[in-house]
């Protein structure tokens, strides 16, 4: 069955960015004919007759919009005529109701509101994903004004009101902030700096944050603006501590039972310093996350290598999920110790075959 033959439309705009976005806007619903020039388009209109609706911009070498609609109503009255324009040009408006016969000024007020109903969906969504950063960030637009923010980023600032719509030379004021508000806008002038670290001191709170900026531009490569995240770094010798003593057990060589049980051990008490810390941030939450999940994985392997040793037929379907979640724990998907790969096989072993040598192997 022959699928109906939808509406053309013609869009003529001299720049060619917004061309390109009107085609990809249409494209799903109308055949679109487009082009930059307006005497090219009365050619097109011609050849591709009828046309539905004709858009035209008003400002554009050789000849205005007006003058174009004129012509196309001239000689295809029944087109419907939208005439677009980026300046407050009343005069240019009434002249084109008048002379152009266009639908413009109704439709581009309906369009306006689309608009604007898309662009708070985009803020909606822009705040959401802002929101799940682990940093604190403010996203500036490029008149230093702060247009998007983060709860991260209003409490390391001490900052109970929202800060859109204020400079950020404004948001970032107060003696507990000079440090950090010289630092950013230093960052933002040196492109070759990629970071800077402070201790600051807001509201009683002690905070290390590492500071970064980054540079936003369209796709000709004008500015956008930049966003500036805040990092809480307070925990990095606790992460260091705890990346060490997993390469520790990696490294091992022999057995590894006393490094299991001193690193169990060890990874208790950073998970209690962390606990006990006054600074709150994604990254120490994450970090006591992982040292929790580590000593559930050591612990597990160490439980299993005891019933194996010591019992002379231990569940071995308990043993496979003990194991399962151990591995699952293990903060190194990609990497285990090697005693550790051997005790998983004697598990199999065990399972399949019910012999059990009651040896260690850990």
């Amino acid at each position: 069955m022959d699928q109906p033959q939808r509406d053309r439309i013609l869009i003529v705009d001299d720049e060619e960015a917004i061309l390109e976005t009107m085609q990809f806007t249409f494209e799903d619903d109308y055949d679109v004919l487009a082009t930059v020039d307006a005497a090219e388009a009365l050619d097109l209109l011609e050849k591709n007759a009828p046309v539905a609706v004709v858009i035209s911009d008003q400002r554009m070498p050789n000849m205005t919009g007006v003058e174009f609609l004129t012509q196309v109503f001239d000689a295809h009255p029944e087109t419907v005529r939208i005439i677009l324009t980026g300046f407050a040009d009343m005069d240019a408006i009434i002249q084109a109701i008048n002379d152009g016969h266009v639908y413009a000024y109704i439709s581009l007020t309906v369009e306006n509101d689309r608009l604007l109903q898309n662009l708070g969906r985009s803020n909606v969504l822009l705040e959401g994903v802002m929101e799940r950063l682990d940093q604190g960030a403010l996203a500036v637009d490029a008149d230093g004004v702060v247009q998007a923010s983060n709860t991260l980023a209003r409490n390391y600032l001490g900052q109970i009101d929202d800060p859109r719509g204020r400079s950020l030379q404004e948001v970032l004021c107060g003696e507990c902030l000079d440090e950090l508000r010289t630092t950013a806008f230093a960052l933002a002038e040196d492109e070759d700096a990629s970071h800077a670290d402070l201790e600051l001191d807001v509201g009683g709170m002690a905070l290390r944050l590492r500071v970064t900026v980054r540079h936003l531009s369209d796709p000709s490569g004008d500015s956008l603006g930049t966003v500036v995240f805040f990092r809480e770094i307070s925990h990095e010798p606790q992460r260091r501590r705890f990346d060490d003593l997993v390469s520790e057990l990696l490294e091992a060589e022999g057995g590894l039972r006393e490094p299991m049980e001193t690193a169990v051990a060890e990874l208790r008490t950073l998970g209690d310093e962390l606990q006990g810390s006054s600074v709150g941030s994604p990254g120490k939450d994450e970090l006591r996350e992982r040292s929790a999940r580590t000593v559930t994985a050591l612990e597990n392997w160490l439980s299993i290598d005891d019933s194996l040793a010591r019992e002379d037929y231990p569940d071995a379907q308990l043993l496979q999920d003990r194991m399962r979640v151990a591995l699952a724990r293990w903060p190194r998907p990609n990497g285990v110790p090697g005693r550790v790969r051997e005790l998983a096989s004697r598990v199999e072993a065990y399972y399949d075959s019910g012999e059990n040598p009651k040896q260690r192997t850990l």
